[in-house]
């Protein structure tokens, strides 16, 4: 009987790998096996440092947890392997344990559902900057590599009743091992993990697996139209009847611990600190990525009660602070406003028209600047405008600042931090800072030079970012074990004479509350306060304004200070 194309294949691999033939559930346990030995070196790291081992019993139960985690992810694959599905069920998971590993091992990334979310909204130009020759070469080790000794392990034939029962007995006794191991060392699995829960986001690729799944089994769409809030809110006038202009600028991956104005040895807000602002120096996020902190910034919501759900599903400050009358306008430098500026004026700055600013890459924060010139030559009446920056957005730091900024030297001219030794991230996240302080200078200075408004500005970033602090790098890190430099970041508050007396506000009432603990939940409620809009869904609790503002019998335009 002549032979099929498929048996000559067969006949040539197993010639060139010497490999006897297993069953699909043989080859499915060596994969696992391979995952726990090879693909969790972070959660290794991470359970040894909680649990230094000691004595045989400790490195034994280290043992034990390996046969826990093995048995884990060989109890929910077994039942979808057979002779077919096999291999292209493990070439998927290989692909994703080596993606998985790799950002664990080298940024500390923990995969729970909000890095899921990260990853999904992630849009091109941020993913090609992880793309990296680091993480094409790990691959190439990691993933295609034990693929090719995947597809060319020969596969045992049998009757597809034999295969069904040889199945059924691999299941079962996988699940009395893992049962076993976990017996064995239940007391000591178990304090682990409750007191180190987080270890559950590093086991690869179960955690990208049982994220995936959860965010993929949220609950339905949300209804096209958001449900109201604020519908009571109203707009004090003007003391002195000139139009009012706060321009909002929402920082990207700018931490507090780089902050030169918060006290950072390296000056990196020079030109912010030769100006009349106000530094708030211990601001909480809400979150350690952009998908939650972003949206709960505009939200009445704060960290504590915040639900994803709830601020999905309603209108957010812009739709509140335009319904007082304000004109709201939304510009662009980065991946999108996730929803927030869906109900108001909303644009992106042109690459043609600012080309010394913009290149392939994307534009610099220069160009908020021209961006918000053209919006101020047009300002007839009380206006918001949200500039939504790239800021330090990693791990291409340094693609964030023009040349002339180069100030911190040597830098790290890659996407791939592993290249690079520490102190060159610094000196580019540094950098890259200091740009940040030149824009917002040149923003304040625009609307100075804007005689005939009433204009403020206040910055904040949406939250931190490691850079090599325990081995760990970028953001997202769950908020119960995310370390200060994702959590705290700076806030800047500047405002005109004009401003503070038409708002009637006390010059240095802010002042007062500039080293206080403040949060992003402070944001909503203040910034209702600083543009006088009244309104039952602001909360005089959290808003820093609430006692900053002189009685309505003073003099219009007058300016007082708080003694």
């Amino acid at each position: 009987m002549p032979e099929t194309n498929n048996s000559r294949i067969d006949s040539l691999l197993r010639f060139q790998y010497r490999l006897p033939a297993v069953s699909p559930q043989a080859l499915t346990l060596l994969v696992c096996l391979s995952f726990t030995l090879f693909y969790n070196r972070r959660f290794w790291s991470a359970v040894i440092e909680a649990e230094p081992p000691t004595g045989l019993g400790d490195w034994g139960l280290l043992v034990a947890y390996g046969v826990v985690v093995t048995g884990l992810h060989l109890v929910v694959f077994l039942p979808l392997v057979g002779r077919v599905t096999v291999k292209p069920l493990l070439t998927a998971l290989v692909m994703v344990a080596a993606s998985v590993s790799y950002f664990t091992g080298q940024y500390g990334t923990y995969f729970d559902t909000h890095m899921i979310d990260n990853v999904l909204q992630t849009d091109t130009r941020e993913a090609g900057e992880l793309l990296t020759p680091g993480l094409v070469l790990y691959l190439l080790l990691f993933g295609l590599l034990p693929l090719s000794l995947v597809w060319g392990w020969p596969l045992r034939r049998r009757s597809w009743q034999h295969g069904l029962g040889a199945g059924a007995l691999w299941w079962l006794g996988s699940v009395v091992v893992l049962v076993g191991a976990l017996l064995l060392s239940f007391q000591s699995f178990s304090s682990l993990m409750r007191n180190h829960h987080e270890l559950r986001y590093l086991v690869t690729p179960g955690n990208a697996i049982v994220s995936t799944g959860q965010v993929m089994a949220a609950p339905p769409p949300l209804p096209e139209e958001r449900l109201p809030i604020g519908e009571d809110a109203r707009r004090l006038p003007s003391a002195d009847g000139a139009p009012r202009l706060l321009v909002l600028v929402v920082g990207e991956t700018v931490r507090a611990a780089n902050w030169g104005l918060s006290g950072y040895p390296r000056q990196t807000t020079p030109r912010l600190a030769e100006r009349e602002v106000v530094n708030f120096s211990e601001v909480a996020t809400c979150g350690t990525s952009t998908a939650v902190s972003l949206p709960c910034i505009f939200s009445p919501q704060g960290r504590s009660d915040y639900d994803e759900r709830f601020t999905r599903s309603h209108e957010t400050l812009l739709d509140v602070v335009q319904r007082a009358g304000y004109r709201v306008v939304w510009i662009d430098n980065q991946s999108g406003c996730k929803g927030i500026c869906d109900g108001v004026e909303r644009g992106s700055p042109s690459p043609d028209a600012h080309p010394e600013l913009c290149g392939e890459e994307g534009c610099l924060d220069g160009v908020l600047i021209e961006a918000l010139k053209s919006q101020v030559a047009s300002i007839s009446g009380d206006t918001v405008v949200v500039l939504h920056m790239l800021g330090n957005h990693g791990p291409s730091y340094f693609q964030r600042y023009p040349e002339d900024f180069r100030a911190f030297t040597p830098t790290c001219d890659t996407a791939d931090l592993a290249q690079c030794e520490r102190e060159a991230i610094v000196n580019s996240y540094d950098n890259a800072i200091l740009y940040t302080d030149s824009v917002l200078a040149g923003i304040i200075g625009v609307l100075e030079e804007s005689q005939s408004l009433a204009t403020a500005m206040l910055y904040v970033s949406d939250h931190g970012e490691s850079l090599g602090e325990k081995g760990i790098y970028l953001h997202g890190l769950p908020y119960a074990i995310a370390p200060r430099e994702q959590t705290r970041v700076p806030m800047v508050w500047w405002a005109s004479d004009d401003f503070l007396g038409s708002q009637r506000l006390t010059s240095d009432c802010l002042t007062a509350q500039r080293d206080a603990s403040l949060s992003h939940a402070h944001l909503f409620h203040s910034l209702l306060g600083l543009l006088g809009v009244e309104s039952e869904v602001r909360k005089d609790a959290l808003d820093l304004t609430a006692n900053c503002r002189a009685p309505e019998a003073q003099a219009p335009g007058a300016l007082i200070t708080q003694e």
